[in-house]
């Protein structure tokens, strides 16, 4: 007889899990939409890591951790970043909180793929992880970045507080998105499509 495993199950209930829940959101966000994007982002600071500044970077296996970067959430919940690090009593707590947790899911995981799944849920992999952590906090910043250009205000501390976070990575490849990439996303659909509309009435 098949055991049913409700591992991934679990793992596809991160849609229903809110993220900025203290905060006034234009745009709702839940943890499943925010593991995508950092997962996107982990790509591309890896991809400058590589390609623009030539070192050997892991790229897929950093991708693979941001996917699940969030995973124990499912369990924990998305806990606010004021309450998370209003004092280090309460940061300790919740850092153990989110290891039991991280246990009780690697338990769910079969045997004959726990070894693989593992380390992804405990961010195991230090010397990877920088970069999903990097990736992270760059998402942080650019849905700061987004709330305010809608004309939310809401969002203006937060926006600081994750630039000086960023500038704290002293990591060139996050620099480097923020000065290529990241003011795209103040700008209008009418804005980001203006290049390719004049680039197509330029070929036609």
């Amino acid at each position: 007889m098949i055991r049913l495993n409700p591992f991934f199950a679990y793992l596809f209930r991160l849609r229903f899990i809110r993220r900025w829940s203290l905060m006034r959101n234009v745009m709702p966000e839940n943890v499943a939409e925010h593991s995508f994007h950092v997962a996107l982002l982990t790509h591309a600071l890896c991809t400058i890591g590589s390609e623009v500044f030539k070192k050997e970077v892991p790229v897929e296996r950093a991708v693979t951790m941001a996917l699940f970067h969030d995973a124990t959430e499912v369990i924990t919940g998305d806990i606010p970043s004021p309450v998370k690090h209003h004092n280090p009593r309460i940061s300790k707590g919740f850092h153990e909180i989110e290891s039991l947790a991280a246990e009780r899911m690697s338990e769910m995981i079969p045997e004959a793929l726990r070894q693989s799944y593992r380390p992804l849920i405990n961010h195991a992999e230090s010397d990877v992880y920088r970069w999903v952590k990097g990736a992270d906090l760059l998402d942080g910043y650019l849905k700061c970045v987004s709330e305010i250009s809608a004309g939310n205000r809401e969002f203006a501390v937060a926006k600081e507080d994750l630039k000086k976070r960023l500038d704290g990575l002293d990591m060139p490849e996050v620099d480097y998105f923020l000065e290529h990439f990241a003011p795209s996303f103040h700008q209008t659909l009418d804005e980001i499509s203006e290049p390719m509309y004049k680039t197509n009435m330029a070929d036609s």
